[in-house]
């Protein structure tokens, strides 16, 4: 008998699962007043932003893919904001002497779109005010909400950097709040009352007072990961002219499930590349878990984050050669590369012909306070279907309070998005003005039969595109239902760039829990393997929400954590 944390949730009026038990219970309780699952992601995301605002915050990004009801293949929502018109490879290279974007401070900002695109999703298909989806986030930061651990442990990682120079940070999280107890933002409570207040709440954010405001603070000075003080670039142009984008996705079908992804301004083709090299393997003979499992998953994965590297970047800028990348004809010549051993080199493909370039080697980038990702985790996630059949998935991030110094009059920080990008010219990913940076955020859906099936994704970085797949691997090919396969055993490799400053690689890394068992790690460690055994439950946070036909409805969330939750009925 699979052994499992809690039940698969089962019902058919709507389902519910996020990174946190509070936003969960947000958007439960708009599906209640008859809301559909739009209002209800919306009410969560928002709540997301107050409740973890270690992992996420109002200056982030926002991808999320969208199926209404009805119709034929989802919508990918882009609110991942642009590099500001005045940031260039010189400016950071020549005038500024830094070999790579910082990895925190105002100088990382990209335009944040989080608020319009939550707003976008709203008013393309949500039912509901705005207000009455907000309220709840509203009302945890002027009453307080729950803190758990892991929000004091990173308030303390950087409590000396609030103290020593980001003082407007240390104002609102300082002295490190006890976990258990409530901690309060009313100044964000009272920009969202503002927002509210106008006669156009994307107006006021964009080119009003929100807009002002993050103008104004930005063109401060102040320290970053490169140990030097530096302002932002962001201009009132920046923040009017930008406005969130539906896009149509891009998909391969798998054993009979057809999965789409958002383009190549995110890293989640990764995922597709992957399926397409995994079903030519037998997975299913295969124990879920096993050293096997572990070890040719991993090869796959170092091949398609490879070209990742290679090859990714904003189509608006850069000619992305998706459709060879995705094809199985480029897939079943990139597969014979996958052997008996770990390998340790960065093998990107030429899809057409062309010839691959990496970035060059990374050399004594400093590291400070906040910078990384040291969590694995950084970011939230959340998965809505509701009994029209509508259907969510998104995953929210960036704004972290240890990323940028909080805007005081506003009481959130910008996002630090742009250290995704590269200062070196002619890549995918290259800084340019305008620009999307490659952003990790990697929601997922899936189609069974051509209907809506699942919605899942977790954060993580660059393990997102693959402790996902994990899951979703486990469920298609072991029978495991959404929570088994979200309890299961999980692993990924860092084998490849990390897309966070200061931007390391770890040849033959995999990191595996520990239950997978001491058989698994000697199979790896026989095959070349540089296994990090981790702890039995630490890998992923990965939620999920699905739809039977017929109307059934199911949930699952992670016990990774303790905080995220699934709920309906």
């Amino acid at each position: 008998m699979t052994f499992t944390t809690r039940p698969e949730l089962r019902g058919t009026f709507g389902m519910v699962a996020s990174t946190h038990w509070l936003a969960t219970a947000a958007g439960m309780a708009v599906l209640e007043q008859g809301g559909n699952a739009f209002d209800a992601a919306v009410a969560t995301g928002f709540t997301l932003q107050v409740v973890e605002p270690h992992l996420n915050g109002p200056g982030g990004d926002l991808p999320a893919l969208l199926w209404p009801a009805g119709r034929e293949r989802p919508l990918v929502l882009c609110a991942q904001g642009p590099a500001p018109r005045t940031a260039t490879i010189a400016r950071y290279r020549d005038e500024l002497g830094l070999e790579l974007v910082p990895g925190t401070g105002p100088l990382a900002a990209v335009v944040p779109g989080a608020f319009g695109g939550w707003l976008a999703m709203l008013r393309e298909h949500g039912t509901m005010p705005l207000a009455d989806v907000l309220h709840y986030a509203i009302e945890y930061a002027e009453h307080g909400y729950p803190v758990v651990p892991q929000i004091a442990g990173a308030i303390t990682n950087v409590e000396s950097l609030f103290r020593e120079d980001w003082t407007t940070s240390a104002e609102v999280y300082l002295p490190v709040p006890e976990p258990g107890g409530l901690h309060r933002n009313p100044r964000l409570a009272e920009t969202y009352r503002r927002v509210l207040a106008a006669e156009d709440p994307l107006e006021a954010w964009y080119r009003g007072f929100v807009a002002e405001e993050i103008v104004r603070f930005q063109e401060r000075e102040w320290r970053d990961s490169s140990g030097e003080r530096h302002s932002g670039l962001l201009a009132e142009t920046d923040l009017r002219d930008w406005a969130a984008t539906f896009e149509e996705p891009v998909s391969v079908d798998y054993h009979g499930y057809e999965v789409f992804k958002a383009g190549p301004w995110s890293q989640a083709p990764v995922f597709l590349q992957q399926l397409r090299l995994l079903e030519g393997f037998d997975l299913g003979a295969m124990g879920q878990a096993s050293g096997d499992w572990v070890h040719m998953i991993t090869e796959c994965a170092k091949l398609a984050f490879a070209d990742r590297e290679a090859w990714y970047g904003d189509p608006d800028f850069t000619d992305v050669p998706l459709d060879e990348l995705l094809s199985r004809g480029y897939a079943e010549e990139r597969r014979r590369l996958v052997g008996d051993e770990s390998s340790a080199d960065l093998r990107p493909g030429s899809p057409g012909g062309r010839e691959p370039r990496l970035p060059g080697p990374v050399t004594g980038a400093p590291v400070a306070p906040g910078v990384g990702e040291p969590t694995r985790g950084d970011t939230v996630h959340l998965d809505v279907v509701d009994r029209f059949g509508n259907m969510v998935s998104a995953t929210p991030s960036g704004g972290w309070l240890w990323g940028a110094p909080v805007i005081p009059s506003l009481g959130f920080c910008l996002g630090t998005r742009a250290q995704m990008f590269w200062l070196e010219e002619g890549l995918p990913n290259s800084l340019e003005p305008g620009k999307r940076p490659r952003t990790t955020l990697s929601p997922t859906l899936a189609a069974r039969d051509g209907e809506p099936y699942l919605a899942l994704g977790t954060p993580g970085g660059d393990q997102q595109d693959q402790w996902t797949l994990h899951v979703f691997l486990a469920h298609v090919h072991h029978g495991l239902d959404l929570q088994a396969a979200l309890d299961a055993p999980n692993h990924h490799t860092e084998a490849f760039p990390e897309s966070f400053y200061p931007r390391v690689t770890r040849p033959r890394h995999v990191a595996v829990e520990e239950r997978a068992g001491e058989e698994t790690f000697e199979g790896l460690r026989r095959r070349g393997h540089d296994v990090e055994v981790s702890g039995p439950w630490t890998l992923g946070r990965v939620t999920a929400v699905g739809r039977e036909p017929g109307g059934i409805l199911k949930a699952g969330a992670n016990p990774r954590g303790n905080q995220a939750y699934a709920a309906g009925r």
